[in-house]
This record gives C-alpha cells, structure tokens and sequence, in this order.
C-alpha cells in the first residue's frame, strides 16, 4: 500500500493545504489566490457609484467568498498537528479577521447594528489584504520556481501594494462622507501615492481629525516598513553574490561558500569544478 493511501483523512487535508506540486495542491492554491483577489475587487468596486441591484450582486458574492474562507479555516484547524497553536498563529488569525464581518452583518439583526458600527465592520474588510503574507511564507506557493532571495522582492512589492491598499481604504472610510474630494476607492489610492511619496500636490487633504491620523499613520508605515524590507533584499544578494549555487544531495542545501568542500549543515562531501591553471 503507498504513502499517500496510509494517509488519515486529517493528514490528507494538511498535505493539500500547504502542497504545492501536486495537481489539487496547484489548484487549492490557486482557488485561494484567486478568491483573495475577488473580496478586495468588491471592497473597491463598492466604494464607486453603482446601482442598488450590483451592490446586491456584490454583497451575495461577498457572502459566497466568505463561505470558501470558512471552509478553508475549519479545514486548516481541523488538519493543524496542534490545534491549539494554529488557533493563535498569525495567519489564522488574519483569515479570521477576513471571515467576522460578512458573518456579523448576516448574524446579527439589523436593527441592533447603529451606523458607526455597520461601518466598522466594513472597514475591518480592507485587511482582508493580509491573507496574501500567507503565499509568500515560502517559496512553495510559487511551486518551488523561486528562490528565497527572490522571494524576498516579492514580498517587498507585496508589502507596498498591502500598505497602499489598506491606507487607502481606511482613508477613504474616514473621508468620503465629508471630503468632495475623496469620492472613491481611485481618489483615496491618489491621495496615498502622493502622500507616501511626499509629492504633496495639496489637492487632496484630510479634513477630519481620524483622516489626519491615518496620513501619518501611512506615512509611518512606509518610512518603517519599507525600508527595513529594502535592506534585507540587498543583504540576502549580498550574501548570494558570495556563495555558488550547488545543492547539497544529502540535506538539499542550496549555497555554499566558494572554497567549500563539505555542505556546512550536514558535513556532506560536495564537488565543486575549478578551472585549471
């Protein structure tokens, strides 16, 4: 009998949540991927002026996603090895924030919701954004086709659009009531551009006291975040330019340093090719 049938149903559903190489494993990954750019479209579509009917389109297509979301978290806890843990880790955390909104504004009676709450609850939805950290833990996702330092840029750009997403979408909240200038998702992503780029075309400012303090508070996280991220990606070139790429066939260790002989991790004989004189 092989492996794969030796397999309990609870061990079959954690392969396939974090496989990448095999047929179901590319298509969940992908499904997920592909969901998680579904929910943040809506956000922006439904910050535009549309009918009443695709505001009902979007919000049942919103509950569907959420519903793949659900699945996707009873499918990880039930698989986790300790549930415990999974129940605190980051990304758990993160899907779980993606998931309370829709279902508190479906569970909960309409006439117990004030304004100021309903629009809390739509506003968490533009963290949903964070669910793309989850694709870039490990150079899996990518099916393997990419190595760690690259996937350091990767997750550089992913923190940039995360950043612009996000400021956007709170600025926009706190804004588009009381700002005639702030009438979409488009105009608060201008806003942001000019802002983290300290272009300040004065155009577009914040009026109120809480759009103020998500400026500086996007402006913080660029100046934090996206540097620290910059110099990680030009330390780990550093650190490739000085090592050949051979991988070890004990352990699977990719770089080694130039005059090495053996893998430093497992103390494998490893050959390397030297012209001669």
């Amino acid at each position: 009998m092989s492996k794969h049938n030796n397999r309990s149903l609870r061990e079959t559903i954690q392969f396939y949540l974090i496989d990448c190489q095999t047929l179901p494993g590319k298509i969940i990954d992908i499904s997920i991927l592909f969901i998680n750019l579904l929910v943040c479209a809506f956000f922006v579509i439904e910050t535009y002026n549309i009918s009443a009917a695709s505001r009902e389109l979007l919000w049942t297509l919103e509950v569907i996603m959420v519903f793949f979301f659900i699945v996707e978290y009873l499918a990880r806890l039930y698989g986790a090895r300790n549930r415990l843990k999974h129940v605190f880790n980051i990304y758990s955390i993160i899907d779980l924030i993606a998931i309370i909104p829709t279902i508190s504004l479906m569970l909960l009676p309409a006439t117990s919701l004030n304004l100021g709450f309903v629009k809390v609850l739509r506003v968490l939805r533009v963290f949903r954004v964070f669910r793309f950290l989850r694709f870039t833990a490990n150079p899996d996702f990518f099916f393997g086709k990419i190595t760690w330092h690259l996937l350091r840029v990767v997750r550089l750009l992913i923190t940039l659009l995360m950043i612009f997403f996000i400021s956007s979408g709170l600025f926009w909240s706190v804004e588009s009531a009381i700002n005639s200038g702030v009438q979409n998702f488009g105009d608060a992503f201008y806003f942001t551009v000019v802002a983290l780029t300290t272009v300040g075309f004065g155009d577009i400012i914040p009026l109120s006291v809480a759009g103020k303090w998500v400026t500086v508070l996007m402006i913080l996280s660029g100046i934090v975040f996206i540097p620290w991220q910059a110099s990680q990606i030009v330390r780990e070139w550093g650190r490739m330019s000085d090592k050949n790429q051979i991988t070890c066939s004990n352990c699977g260790l990719k770089f080694h340093d130039k005059d090495a002989s053996h893998c430093k991790s497992c103390g494998h004989v490893i050959y390397q090719e030297y012209a001669g004189s």
